[in-house]
C-alpha cells in the first residue's frame, strides 16, 4: 500500500482523537459498559464472604520479600499484594470456624535471577512445605483437601510452575492444588495448567507508576499501531520454534517496515506516554498468553489488540472484553494491517469510550491502599460468587483423594 493511504489513516488517527475527546466528555459521567458488566464491576463482596488468613512462618512470605524488595514491582506482585490487603480487609474473619475461605500467603514468585526475572523451580517444593504446615496444625485442610481453600499463584502457567509451556505442560498443576482455587494470571481454554473455576487476574502493573506518566487526554492519538517487546527470546528458545508460537516472529516479519506500526524491542522512557499518543496496541502471546500490556493498554486507553488463542481474560464475567478489545487470531498475524484499518471509526471511537470508564481501569489494578471495585474486591467478587461450597466437597473422615507423593521426585524433597 503506497504512503500516501498510510499518512491518510495517521491523519483520521488524529481527527478521530480531537474529535472523540470533546465527544467523550459529555458522555464520560454518563455511559455505563453495556450488558451486566457494569453491574459486576460494581459488586460489593463485603459482607458475603469471610476470608480466614493462615499465619505461616515469615520464611514463606515476610522473609523472601525482605531479602529481595524487586518483588514489589515486578508483573507477579500480585500475591504479595493480595495478602496486604487480606490482612486488613473487612472480609478477613479471625475465627477459621466461621470462614468460607482458608488462604495461605506462599510468594512462590519471590526468587528473582540478577536481571529480576522470577525463577519458578522452588515454587513446588515451598508449596508443598506450606500445605504440609496448615494440614498438620489446622483442622481446615484436611476435611476438604483444600476445595475450601484458594491460592495466588501469579507465575506464567500457574500452578504448572514453570515458565516454558512445553515443561509447563509436562508437570502439570501441583497435584496438592488440585481441589483448591487458583487466583492466577494464566488463563487458556483447554489447557492442563487451567483448573475449572480457577480465577483469572491481571498481571500487576504499578498504579503510581503508570499515574505519573499520565499525559493530557486531549493530546491526540497519532500513531497507528504501538509494541515494544520481546519478537524472539534467543535465550530460552534459539531455535524459534515455541516462543509465542511464532506469532512475535510474524509481527516483526511482516511490518517492521510499515509506516503504520511503531514496533521495536527498544523500551523507550516514554514507553507509557508513547501508550497514550497511540490508538491500537499490540498484546500478543509471549511463553504464556497473557502480558502485562493488557493492563497497560485499558489503562492508558490504547485499544488492546489481543493475539493470544483461546485466552482466558481477565476478570471476563465483569469486563467487555470483546467491547474494548481487538481480538486477532495467531495464524491471521499478517492480515494485522488490513485488519486493524477496516474497523470503521465509530467502531473505534465506540471502544475508546468504554476504555474511557474508570470502573474498568479501576478493576485491572491493584491500588495501596485499596479502593472499591479495584482488582481486590474483583477477586472477592469472584470467591462470593462461587459460594456457597457445595457439600460434596468435605471429605468423610479419613477419606483422601490427594496424591502427596505425585510429581516429579525433585518436588519432594524438603523446603
Amino acid at each position: 500500500m503506497e504512503i500516501g493511504r498510510w499518512v491518510s489513516f495517521l491523519l483520521f488517527g488524529l481527527l478521530l482523537l480531537r474529535v472523540g475527546s470533546e465527544e467523550l466528555e459529555q458522555i464520560k459521567r454518563t455511559e455505563r459498559i453495556s450488558g451486566s458488566a457494569g453491574d459486576v464491576l460494581e459488586d460489593d463482596p463485603v459482607g458475603r464472604l469471610k476470608v480466614f488468613v493462615y499465619e505461616l512462618p515469615r520464611k514463606y512470605n515476610k522473609k523472601i520479600l525482605q531479602k529481595d524488595p524487586r518483588c514489589l514491582t515486578h508483573m507477579f506482585a500480585a500475591e504479595i499484594f493480595m495478602h496486604r490487603f487480606l490482612l486488613s480487609s473487612p472480609v478477613r474473619t479471625l475465627n477459621p470456624e466461621e470462614a468460607d475461605w482458608f488462604y495461605t500467603p506462599v510468594y512462590t514468585t519471590c526468587d528473582l535471577t540478577p536481571n529480576g526475572l522470577p525463577l519458578p523451580f522452588k515454587s513446588p517444593r515451598m508449596m508443598r512445605s506450606a500445605i504440609q504446615l496448615i494440614s498438620s496444625n489446622w483442622p481446615y485442610w484436611n476435611r476438604t483437601e483444600g476445595a475450601d481453600h484458594f491460592f495466588v499463584v501469579p507465575h506464567d502457567f500457574g500452578a504448572c510452575f514453570h515458565y516454558q509451556e512445553e515443561k509447563a505442560i509436562e508437570r502439570g498443576i501441583l497435584h496438592m492444588l488440585k481441589r483448591a482455587t487458583l487466583v492466577q494470571t494464566f488463563g487458556q481454554r483447554n489447557h492442563v495448567c487451567l483448573k475449572d473455576g480457577s480465577i483469572t487476574i491481571p498481571p500487576y502493573a504499578p498504579p503510581q507508576k503508570m499515574q505519573a506518566h499520565l499525559i493530557p487526554p486531549e493530546v491526540p492519538r497519532s500513531i497507528f499501531v504501538y509494541f515494544r517487546g520481546l519478537f524472539y527470546d534467543m535465550g530460552n528458545d534459539p531455535e524459534g520454534g515455541y516462543y509465542a508460537r511464532g506469532a512475535r516472529a510474524s509481527v516483526w516479519e511482516n511490518f517492521k517496515d510499515n509506516p503504520l506500526f511503531d514496533i521495536s524491542t527498544e523500551h523507550p522512557t516514554t514507553y507509557y506516554e508513547d501508550m497514550q499518543r497511540a490508538i491500537f496496541c499490540l498484546c500478543p502471546l509471549g511463553w504464556a498468553p497473557w502480558s502485562p500490556r493488557l493492563v497497560e493498554g485499558v489503562i492508558f486507553g490504547c485499544i488492546p489488540v489481543i493475539i493470544a488463542d483461546d485466552i482466558v481474560l481477565p476478570f471476563a464475567d465483569a469486563i467487555p472484553w470483546e467491547d474494548i478489545g481487538v481480538f486477532v487470531s495467531e495464524e491471521d498475524v499478517p492480515k494485522l494491517d488490513t485488519i486493524l484499518t477496516s474497523i470503521p471509526p465509530e467502531v473505534i471511537l465506540r471502544k475508546q469510550r468504554l476504555l474511557a470508564n474508570p470502573s474498568m481501569k479501576q478493576a485491572m489494578l491493584f491500588p495501596q491502599p485499596a479502593q472499591p471495585r479495584d482488582a481486590f474486591h474483583q477477586i472477592l467478587n469472584g470467591l462470593a460468587r462461587k459460594l456457597p461450597h457445595d457439600r460434596s466437597v468435605y471429605l468423610k473422615p479419613g477419606k483422601k483423594v490427594l496424591n502427596w507423593t505425585a510429581g516429579p521426585v525433585g518436588d519432594l524433597k524438603p523446603w
